[in-house]
């Protein structure tokens, strides 16, 4: 259903896409604040599904990650993203991100807003979806149809020169389909062949869902580096962790507004229109998931700024953007369908 709206929706002809500010290749990162410290049990899917409070870390600011995923923390992850509450990728370790989910959970629900994965939190998202965390998924012909181009090309102009910028691999692609890390797809499914259609594989239960209402306010806060939806009534619809341009290249200030909506954008670098060095010739670079603004374009009342996916949803909000809005791409897309040319984008 998603996909049939987002087609839909406003869509802008590629041609007038104008992308040279946003999604540059070249990240600078920005330090992750470290998750809990966490004697995780095995990462099974029963213990995910079993998976309760006791077995959560509470200390929000431990000064070590830990180093495998934490079944409760996955589970907590899997309910924030089907809550509209999005986590980025679903890893089992925690972090900004996900202490960013909690504490927009927390304020939407009158709690405490810490963003500490504490036993009331636990207990309202469970309380509240009670579906299965984990599913079965056969892995199918379509899934491994591609086009799949192995490592993607260091520079624009190599990447330019592809039909389009898919996939690297089947294990990428089923990893994005279902909000995970490709390391927590294959701690869960230890010694599968990715790349066989027929078998069948443990996935997050999430699928790409609608919101429940068209958005009317997008609200961009700099400082938290997130992104939420608001309604006509300002009821809050999702929240999202987003890579908020740098300090070199800042993203806008104040109140801007949806132009429109282009699916499966091309990149185009134009040195005429931007600032930053990638070289001296305009390339476009075609569409797909990896391309630098990856599956969608929210194109904003600025020019050459937007809200768009993302080629690698793990560093979504742990590194600077060339000025744009960078959100994972199930989430760009999420938004992307329910926006509509004129809505209110304020940065702040």
């Amino acid at each position: 259903m998603l996909k049939s709206r987002l087609a839909a929706s406003a869509a802008l002809p590629f041609a007038l896409v104008a992308l040279t500010a946003c999604g540059s290749p070249a990240e600078t990162p920005k330090p992750e604040q470290p998750s809990a410290v966490t004697t995780a049990p095995a990462l099974t899917r029963e213990a995910i599904e079993a998976a309760v409070f006791e077995a959560t870390p509470s200390a929000a600011n431990s000064p070590t990650t830990p180093a495998t995923p934490d079944p409760a923390i996955a589970r907590a992850q899997i309910l924030l993203d089907r809550a509209n509450f999005s986590p980025g990728v679903i890893d089992g370790l925690g972090g900004d991100n996900t202490r960013q989910a909690i504490a927009a959970f927390e304020k939407a629900a009158g709690l405490p807003e810490d963003g500490v994965l504490d036993a009331e939190v636990f207990r309202r998202l469970t309380a509240a979806d009670t579906g299965k965390v984990m599913a079965d998924y056969t892995i199918a012909a379509a899934d491994l149809a591609g086009p799949f181009v192995g490592q993607l090309p260091p520079d624009l102009q190599a990447m330019s020169k592809l039909a389009t910028v898919g996939y690297a691999t089947p294990l990428e692609a089923l990893a994005e389909k279902f909000h995970m890390t490709e390391g927590l797809l294959r701690a869960l499914n230890p010694g599968v062949n990715f790349g066989k259609a027929g078998q069948t594989i443990i996935v997050a239960a999430v699928a790409q869902t609608d919101l429940t209402g068209d958005v009317a306010r997008i609200v961009v806060d700099k400082t938290e580096r997130s992104v939420r939806a608001y309604d006509a009534n300002d009821k809050l619809l999702a929240f999202y962790p987003a890579t908020i341009g740098s300090s070199a290249r800042p993203a806008p200030s104040g109140d801007l507004t949806v132009v429109g909506v282009a699916p499966e954008p091309n990149y185009t670098y134009d040195p005429d229109r931007v600032s930053y060095d990638r070289g001296d010739r305009k390339v476009i670079v075609p569409p797909g998931p990896n391309n630098p603004v990856g599956s969608v374009w929210i194109d904003l009342s600025r020019d050459t700024y937007g809200i768009h996916g993302t080629p690698d949803p793990s560093k979504v909000g742990k590194t600077f953007s060339s000025g744009c809005v960078r959100l994972t791409n199930w989430d760009a897309e999420q938004l992307a369908s329910r926006v509509k040319p004129g809505v209110r984008v304020v940065f702040r």
